[in-house]
C-alpha cells in the first residue's frame, strides 16, 4: 500500500511514517498542498493522511480540491482541533475520517486499514456485509441470499452510505445524492428515505442517526 502523508510538522510526519512503515506500507511525505497535488500527479496512492493545519493553502482546502478534481482518494484528516463544527465541516468538504491529536499509532494504522479496505471494496462493485451483498454495477441487493426491491432514490441513498460504510455521511451528502435537476427536494426528503430504506434493511443493517452529523450504515452490534 502506498500512502501519502500531507504534514508540514518532521515530528508527526516522521512518527505517522514510522508507524505504517511497520506496517509494511510505502509512504511519501508532502510537506504542503501545492507538494502533494504534484506527487498526486505523479503517482498512484492507496490513500492521503491529510493534516489540517498546513502552510498555504490548508488540509481542508486540499481535499476540496482533490474531491473537486474528481478523485475518490481516501482521506483521513489529523487535526488538533477536534469538535464537532470541525469534523461536520471536514466531513461535508470530502474527508473519509479524522483523527484528533495526539493519536496512538496502531489506532492510526487500523484507520488506514479500513478505509483503503473500503475503498477497494466499492471500487470492486460487490460489497458484503454480514448478511448483505449490494452489487453497486447491477443495482442488486441481497439481504440472507434473497433479492430486496428499492426504487431508485432509495438506491441513491443505499449507494452513499454503503461506499462509506462504517463512516459519516452528511446529511448534506445525501440530499445532493437524491435531488433532481427538475425537482426541488425538501430538507425532510433525507429523513423519509432513510426510514423507508431502514424498513427494507429490517436487521440486517443499521442506518445510525448521528445528531448533528449525519448517518452512518453498520453491522448489527456494532458499538455507537
Amino acid at each position: 500500500m502506498r500512502v501519502l502523508i500531507v504534514e508540514d510538522d518532521d515530528i508527526v510526519a516522521d512518527a505517522v511514517a514510522r508507524g505504517l512503515c511497520a506496517e509494511h506500507w510505502s509512504v511519501k511525505r508532502a510537506a504542503s498542498a501545492e507538494a502533494a497535488l504534484a506527487a498526486l500527479a505523479a503517482g498512484e496512492f492507496d490513500l492521503a493522511i491529510v493534516d489540517v493545519g498546513l502552510p498555504g493553502s490548508d488540509g481542508l482546502s486540499f481535499i476540496r480540491r482533490l474531491r473537486g478534481a474528481g478523485k475518490t482518494l481516501p482521506t483521513l484528516v489529523l487535526t488538533a482541533r477536534c469538535t464537532l463544527a470541525d469534523r461536520v465541516k471536514a466531513l461535508d468538504l470530502g474527508a473519509d475520517d479524522f483523527l484528533a491529536k495526539p493519536f496512538e499509532a496502531p489506532e492510526l494504522a487500523a484507520r488506514c486499514r479500513a478505509l483503503v479496505r473500503r475503498a477497494h471494496g466499492a471500487q470492486g462493485g460487490v460489497i458484503k456485509m454480514r448478511r448483505l451483498s449490494i452489487d453497486l454495477a447491477g443495482r442488486r441487493l441481497c439481504i440472507d441470499q434473497q433479492d430486496v426491491e428499492l426504487t431508485a432514490r432509495e438506491w441513491l441513498m443505499l449507494e452513499c452510505l454503503v461506499k462509506r460504510v462504517g463512516l459519516i455521511v452528511s446529511k448534506e451528502r445525501l440530499l445532493q445524492a437524491l435531488a433532481h435537476p427538475d425537482q426541488e427536494m425538501s430538507a425532510n426528503a433525507v429523513e423519509v428515505h432513510v426510514s423507508r430504506l431502514r424498513a427494507k434493511l429490517g436487521e440486517a443493517a443499521v442506518i445510525r442517526s448521528l445528531r448533528g452529523l449525519g448517518y452512518r450504515l453498520e453491522e448489527p452490534g456494532t458499538p455507537p
